[in-house]
Order: C-alpha cells, then sequence, then structure tokens
C-alpha cells in the first residue's frame, strides 16, 4: 500500500475466516514495507484475530504462533523473502509467515487440500524447510548461507527463527559452533524466547536465557559504579582500575551473552519480541553487520489469548476445535492411550522404586506429568535432545535403575544410534514407550509414525510390544519393566482408545481374537494377523472373509518382536496369511514373521498390508488407511484374490 492506495486483494474462499481490511489487502510480503507504525500495530491485532478465530476451528500449533506475530512482522519489512531464506524451527510457529505470504484461506487447515500446518515448498517459494524436527533450523540455515558465499550471492540473507526449546537441542550446538567458523556468511539467528517448548523450557541453556530475560545489563550496573565513586571522589587512576575489574568480573554474571560471543557470534538482545519497532531496530542492526548474527527475542506464547496466556500446562500449544472465546475443546476428548500409560506408569512407580521417567521436553503430552507429580525426583526432561534421552538412559541402566523413555514415535528415529550401539550393545534395560505410532495425519510427512517397526527390527536383542487396547497396553507395561537385559519398546497411536478386544484362546504369547469354521471341509483356511491398532481391522475383515466361506483365524500378539515361535507354528496350519500393520510394509512386522516362518521352512503364503515407504501428506487417519489399502474391505478383498491364485 503506497500512501493508503489500496491493495489488491482475492476473495476468501466460502466457509473459511474473513481477514481484517488491512490483513486482507496483503499478499504479499512487499506490501509490509509501506506500513507505518499505526498501521503494523493494527495488523498484528487483525492477525492475532485471525489465528484465533481460525485455528480454533479447525485446529491447529495456536500458541507459538500468537507468540511470533510482531517478529514475523519485522522480519518481513527488514528482509526480503524468498530472496533471502527464512528457515522456521520446528516450522510449527510459521501460520504468520503463511498469512504474510499471499495464503490465508486456512478453512482447511492441515486437512487433505488444505494448507500444510508447517512450511511446504509445495505451497509457496517462501517456504524452505518442510515440516522439520526441533533443532535443524540452524544447520539448514549455516548450509544455505554456506552455499551463497561459494556462489557468490553476497547481497543474500539467511533468517533462521529458532525457539529456546529447540536450543537444548544437539544438533543446534552442533550448527552454532560451525556457523561460528567463519564471519563471511550473512546469517541472522533469532532467537525465539518464551522460556517454553511444548513445556517450560529446562536445562543449563533455560537458566542462561532466563537471566539475561531478567537483567537490565551491566552497562547501567556500571553507570551506578561511576557516580559511587564520582561521589566518593576517588582518584582517576583508581576509579579506572576499579571499574575495570568491575567490569570485567560482572560481564559473565550480568550479561551472560558472553557465552554466544565466545563462540564467535555477535550477540544483540534481548530485546521485546512484542514491540516491532524493537523488532525491526534489530534485525537492521543485524542485517548491516554482514557475518553471523544471535537477535534475542523476549516473546509470550500465547500472546494476545487470555486462555493461553493464562494457562500453565500449555495446552494451547497444539488445539483440537475449541470455543474461541473460551479455549475449551468443541467436544472432549475420548479417554486414549496416553492416559492409560500416563496412569499405568504412576501405579508401577509406587510399586518399583528404581523406575524412573526421561522425557524430551515433551512431559504433559507423552503423559508423564502425573508421574512427575508422584516422583519428581524420579523423572527427568532432558530437553528436546532423544539422543541424550537414550544414552542417560543407558546410564542410568547400568548404574541400577529401570529407565521408561516416552516420546513421540516419529521422535526415536533421531536416537536410533543410540538405541543400537548405547543401549541394545550394552544390554541395557531401558523401556522406550513410543506414544503416536502408525498414523498420526494431520501434522503430515515428518510426523507419522510410521518407521519404527521397519527400523528397531534389525537391533539386536530388542524386544518389541503392539498393545492393541487398555488391558494389553497395561500388561505390557510390567512385562517391559521387568526386562533388565535388553531394550524393550512399547508402540501405541494417537488418539481415543478402541474398544477391548479380548482373545478366546492364547497360544504361548499369541493371542486369539476368533475362530470362523469354513464353510466346507476342504474350503481354505486364512490367518488374519492384526498387529496392535490394527486388530480392530483384522476382525472385520476375518468377518468378510468367513462370509466368503472361507476358514479364518484372527491373531493379535501383543509383543511382535522377536516373533513368537507359536505364532510361526500357527503360520503353518493355515493356507495363506495377511499382516496388518500400522508401520512401514516394507520391512516391517509381516515381512518378519514371513522370513522367520521361512527360516522354519514353511511354505506359506503371505499377503503384507501397511503403509508405503513414501512421505505422506497431511490427511486424516482413515484418508491415509483407505489409499494404502488398508480398510477391512481392502484386506479382505487382497486375500480372496491371493486365494484365487492358490
Amino acid at each position: 500500500m503506497e500512501n493508503g492506495a489500496p491493495m489488491s486483494s482475492k476473495p476468501t474462499p466460502a466457509g473459511s475466516q474473513e481477514p481484517g481490511p488491512l490483513l486482507g489487502r496483503i499478499t504479499s510480503p512487499a506490501d509490509l514495507k509501506a506500513l507505518d507504525p499505526e498501521q503494523v500495530r493494527e495488523l498484528a491485532a487483525q492477525v492475532r484475530d485471525f489465528l484465533v478465530q481460525s485455528v480454533s476451528r479447525t485446529g491447529g500449533h495456536l500458541g507459538p504462533n500468537l507468540g511470533v506475530v510482531e517478529l514475523t512482522l519485522a522480519m518481513h519489512r527488514v528482509f526480503d523473502s524468498p530472496t533471502d531464506s527464512f528457515v522456521f524451527d520446528t516450522g510449527h510457529q510459521s501460520y504468520v509467515h503463511k498469512l504474510l505470504t499471499g495464503r490465508q484461506d486456512f478453512s482447511d487447515l492441515r486437512s487433505r487440500g488444505g494448507l500444510s500446518g508447517y512450511p511446504s515448498r509445495a505451497e509457496s517459494e517462501h517456504d524452505v524447510v518442510e515440516n522439520s524436527h526441533a533443532s535443524t533450523a540452524l544447520s539448514w540455515a549455516d548450509g544455505i548461507a554456506k552455499a551463497n558465499v561459494v556462489r557468490g550471492l553476497d547481497d543474500r540473507h539467511v533468517v533462521a527463527v529458532i525457539g529456546d526449546g529447540a536450543l537444548t537441542g544437539g544438533m543446534a550446538w552442533e550448527a552454532l559452533n560451525n556457523i561460528a567458523e567463519s564471519q563471511d556468511r550473512r546469517l541472522v539467528i533469532v532467537v525465539n524466547d518464551n522460556g517454553r517448548s511444548y513445556s517450560p523450557t529446562i536445562g543449563g541453556l533455560a537458566h542462561h536465557l532466563s537471566t539475561l530475560r531478567t537483567t537490565r545489563g551491566y552497562e547501567a550496573f556500571l553507570g551506578w559504579g561511576k557516580r559511587t565513586l564520582h561521589r566518593s571522589g576517588a582518584p582517576g587512576r583508581f576509579a579506572y582500575d576499579w571499574l575495570h575489574g568491575l567490569k570485567k568480573g560482572l560481564k559473565d554474571v550480568v550479561a551472560p551473552q558472553g557465552m554466544f560471543e565466545d563462540l564467535g557470534i555477535k550477540y544483540i538482545g534481548p530485546v521485546d519480541g512484542h514491540d516491532e519497532a524493537a523488532m525491526e531496530r534489530a534485525l537492521r542492526q543485524a542485517r548491516a553487520f554482514g557475518a553471523p548474527v544471535i537477535v534475542h527475542a523476549i516473546t509470550e506464547k500465547g500472546r494476545g489469548y487470555s486462555p493461553a496466556e493464562q494457562d500453565v500446562a500449555d495446552r494451547f500449544h497444539a488445539v483440537g476445535q475449541i470455543h474461541p472465546e473460551t479455549g475449551l475443546p468443541v467436544a472432549p476428548s475420548r479417554f486414549g492411550w496416553t492416559k492409560v500409560f500416563a496412569d499405568e506408569i504412576v501405579k508401577i512407580g509406587h510399586d518399583r522404586k528404581d523406575v524412573v521417567a526421561i522425557t524430551a521436553a515433551m512431559l504433559h503430552p507423552v503423559g508423564l506429568a502425573p508421574f512427575a507429580k508422584h516422583f519428581p525426583e524420579r523423572t527427568f526432561d532432558v530437553g528436546i535432545a532423544e539422543q541424550h534421552a537414550a544414552t542417560s538412559a543407558a546410564g542410568m541402566a547400568f548404574a541400577g535403575l529401570h529407565p521408561v523413555v516416552a516420546v513421540y514415535a516419529t521422535f526415536l528415529n533421531r536416537a536410533f544410534d543410540q538405541v543400537l550401539m548405547d543401549v541394545a550393545l550394552h544390554r541395557a534395560g531401558v523401556t522406550f514407550v513410543l506414544d503416536r505410532a502408525g498414523i498420526t495425519g494431520a501434522d503430515g510427512a515428518s510426523h507419522n509414525g510410521m518407521w519404527d517397526m521397519a527400523m528397531l527390527r534389525v537391533v539386536p536383542g530388542l524386544r518389541l510390544a503392539a498393545p492393541r487396547d487398555e488391558t494389553t497396553l497395561r500388561s505390557a507395561l510390567r512385562d517391559a519393566v521387568d526386562v533388565d537385559d535388553a531394550p524393550t519398546v512399547i508402540r501405541f497411536p494417537k488418539g481415543s482408545l478402541s474398544e477391548l478386544l479380548p482373545a478366546i484362546d492364547e497360544l504361548d504369547g499369541v493371542d486369539v481374537l476368533a475362530r470362523h469354521e469354513p464353510a466346507e471341509p476342504s474350503a481354505r483356511r486364512v490367518l488374519v494377523v492384526g498387529v496392535g491398532a490394527m486388530a480392530g481391522c483384522a476382525l472385520e475383515a476375518a468377518r468378510t472373509l468367513a462370509a466368503h466361506g472361507v476358514g479364518v483365524t484372527v491373531a493379535s500378539p501383543t509383543w511382535v518382536m522377536p516373533v513368537p515361535s507359536a505364532l510361526v507354528k500357527l503360520v503353518d496350519e493355515h493356507d495363506l496369511v495377511v499382516t496388518i500393520e500400522d508401520g512401514v510394509v516394507e520391512g516391517g512386522v509381516g515381512s518378519l514373521v514371513a522370513q522367520r516362518s521361512a527360516e522354519a521352512g514353511g511354505r506359506t503364503p503371505f499377503v503384507h498390508s501397511g503403509l508405503p515407504a513414501q512421505f505422506l501428506d497431511h490427511a486424516t487417519r482413515e484418508e491415509i488407511a483407505h489409499d494404502a489399502g488398508m480398510t477391512p474391505g481392502d484386506v479382505a478383498r487382497e486375500a480372496l484374490d491371493a486365494l484365487a491364485l492358490l
């Protein structure tokens, strides 16, 4: 907008939240640069209102985005995206960036066909890193900045936005060490410091940043010292020496930015991240420096939305559909898998004094908050540091404890080497509890917990359980903490519990859920193996097969790795085996069962149903299962087709 002239606008699709009049005229970052200070303040208010109204309808990451409104406005007013590259860590704080780069239809946010909840190259040239896990932005930014130098593009900047929570990850410090190596890279690191990730940020870095947040600066203290010396009439040389020593001694106490400066990275701040003009000044100063700079912005997660500002449990980091006025859920969530784990681990904690809990900055999301309340001295939040969590757990096991490490399944990928070489190699009794295993859907490719079973099957000695309901989850957890000579893993999906699926028979560790006799004695017999949460699908598929006269047995072993010998024996008693799992089908549990059967001399053919080894776009669990051919109808049809070929 130039001198109040209207900007171009585009219609808002029906059913979506209408942006405010000023926000509706922002079609690209270029539109921001001519706004006066009052217009910028009004735009910030309209952005917040849009976010609250829109995200309350669709669900999504609300709190993080309310906290970066002014920060993002300042970035786009100072720098020139996409010529200057913006990298967000972890990406869930990019909604404001989307709004300012022409993406204002949030009606289908995180749904198929709608906007991703993270940056997406398919959506915009302004997006660089898609759906990144935490603590990766600085490495991305370092790489881009190095490439700009090699290519002679000295007019381009890279801006990385990283939260104080993500700075607890070791990879971020590996990147900082490399960034500090050279002063020829135009790289600006914005530390978005709100004292939280999913939960309050912990550890030495948190204390360091907290000191910065609460200190007005050592120069103010020196001013007091100068005034005191002047009043005392101290001799000039003595005054100089006294002040010099005082400054040297106090710098690392009341100005801990020295930690960054000692790395060789210029530090600016702390800056009020909700003062857009102050943020602009700091970013312009950083831009002009021409070398790596850290801009330390103090922000408030959930800023401007009372329910989020007043919430201590950080329920507004990510929300489902809520009432925007109150922040309360539109529909209360059903009792879920995480709550069962939370309840059972507390009971185990009372029974076993050696059981300790470890999480990676996700105390509430993974259900360890109740354990922490009962046993604070036995609960360890290591920050966004899954690798450290795994190896620290190995150390605890060596020293006589039984650690339970609770993380989202997708995040265990980051600690595979530690599980393999630090836990398994040393036969450490560590239990890994993987929440949100399998299809998670709305968060997209990086957050589907689909890799764990295929990845972990190669770890020697590892035992993995995939419980199908509340009863098997509770029993599997108790079995796991009794293992003191190998890693154990328990995985369960996101969301509400499935109904109880009791066994009608138990064959040496393998639960049989149903048996359908064939219509004719000569009819074929099929074994359907439902892994974990897919047991219900297996039962439905079996009923369809039985309706076609096929004899069917439905098995659901809770412990799937190593493959129970009873399951291998059961395979030999059938003409066809169908396996169903909500993990990668290539190299998954089904193929492992087939391999063990073949090694035992079995010749029964297999049909495997599961997820393809592909990165899956955001969609609902049902949509993804349908696309992968994992519905009961799909499974039954594939089995019938295979039987026809026998």
